[in-house]
């Protein structure tokens, strides 16, 4: 899509899990696609005219690119699409003959258009926190966000105003690769100082490192994600503790058992007996 022209947007339906913007369809047409980029979960399409195009995949959203001689997908499947376009609700016709639809059966997903002068006082954006694989997160910043704060680490770590982007998965890897328990207190990574402690050094680099194996694996593959070539994410062969309840802890000479319980109404997976 980048450097593209959007000749035609068709659109299928007026909304997603919200209404379309207002003259959705018309704005978009006869934009240059500056350039592609992503804030937390949200992807973002820069447009020339300083406007950006903000998309949401929500739970089952997925885009599909078809060129201009005929609709097929690059890549292997591990699953066939379906070919009912009941589900393709937004499509962009580009000038590079290509064609790029979005399809989402639950409709969970969505999009908006905004300036780019605008975006961070957008209220999808506004109070979002530091990126987990941006150059703010370390063991000090870390610390610093967490200071004084006596929610559980896991809920802390889960609060898209703190980091954002980190979900549910990611975390319950990076605390046990970093031995750090879901139940302590987030404020202890900070000393009384401000100073960040060894735990909130390794736990900022253990984020990023389990991030780069997640994104060198392709995700996470749970029920509906799919990686934009249509093959699965594997990452979950590499889960030390997610959704292993029971099951021996991995951490060598450790002899603990993966215990399950339930933060936030969300599952944590960790072992009491090296996670401290």
């Amino acid at each position: 899509m980048a450097g593209a022209r959007i000749v035609r947007v068709d659109l299928r339906r007026p909304d997603l899990r919200f209404p379309l913007p207002e003259r959705f369809a018309e704005r978009l047409d006869g934009r240059t696609i500056v350039s592609l980029g992503r804030r937390a979960k949200y992807l973002l399409l820069d447009l020339d005219d300083g406007h950006v195009l903000i998309m949401h995949l929500g739970m089952s959203g997925s885009f599909r690119v078809d060129t201009g001689a005929g609709s097929h997908v690059p890549g292997e499947f591990h699953y066939d699409r379906s070919a009912d376009g009941a589900h393709d609700h937004v499509v962009f016709h580009l000038s590079n003959g290509r064609r790029v639809t979005y399809n989402d059966p639950r409709r969970f997903g969505f999009m908006d258009l905004v300036l780019r002068s605008e975006l961070e006082a957008h209220p999808f954006f506004k109070g979002l926190g530091i990126e987990p694989l941006g150059n703010e997160l370390d063991g000090a910043r870390l610390a610093s966000l967490m200071k004084g704060k006596s929610a559980p680490l896991k809920a802390a770590l889960l609060d898209q105003r703190i980091v954002a982007g980190l979900g549910n998965i990611y975390v319950c890897e990076a605390l046990h690769r970093a031995h750090l328990s879901p139940r302590r207190a987030a404020g202890t990574l900070a000393r009384k100082s401000g100073a960040p402690t060894e735990r909130a050094e390794l736990l900022a680099r253990t984020i990023r490192e389990v991030l780069n194996i997640a994104l060198t694996a392709g995700g996470s593959s749970l029920r509906d994600h799919r990686l934009t070539d249509g093959t699965l994410g594997y990452f979950q062969h590499q889960f030390r503790v997610y959704d292993r309840e029971g099951e021996p802890c991995p951490t060598l000479d450790c002899g603990g058992v993966v215990r399950r319980i339930l933060q936030s109404g969300r599952s944590t997976f960790y072992c009491p007996a090296c996670q401290r």
